[in-house]
């Protein structure tokens, strides 16, 4: 019986590192060498295990971000870390024509979703508003 498509790519994505550490091996065991399977299942490995990779970084600097907005807050007032972060926030939104070769530099308003969102390096200027006034 032939799987589909989505049915291969489904339990690639159910694999471990380990569960393709083993069919890497098995590969090379029975073509006796690095066949064109290596090399897929390394170029798919590489990506997820790079997605996931990003993830806790992006992740780690969320988490310090709150931790520096709390700092402020101890160092210059409570009031004046989240009146910091409103003005910051109502700037964020002038330059909304950014030329094509400073979008990349440009800081996006809104919390974004998906994947997007685990990759962002800030969370969202609300957010650090709303953790503050909960302190």
């Amino acid at each position: 019986m032939a799987l589909s498509k989505d049915e291969i790519l489904d339990a690639i994505a159910e694999m471990s590192v380990m569960d393709i550490v083993e069919l890497v091996e098995a590969m090379e065991e029975k073509f006796g060498g690095y066949g064109i399977g290596f090399w897929v299942v390394t170029i798919v490995a590489e990506i997820v295990l790079g997605i996931l990779a990003s993830t806790i970084v992006m992740w780690f600097s969320r988490y310090r971000e709150y931790r520096a907005d709390a700092a402020g807050a101890r160092l210059a007032g409570s009031d004046s870390m989240i009146s910091a972060l409103q003005r910051l926030k109502a700037e964020q939104g002038l330059p909304q024509d950014l030329p094509g070769e400073l979008t990349a530099f440009g800081i996006r308003a809104g919390a974004g979703s998906g994947l997007a969102n685990l990759l962002r390096s800030h969370p969202p200027l609300d957010d650090r508003i709303v953790a503050l006034q909960n302190a």
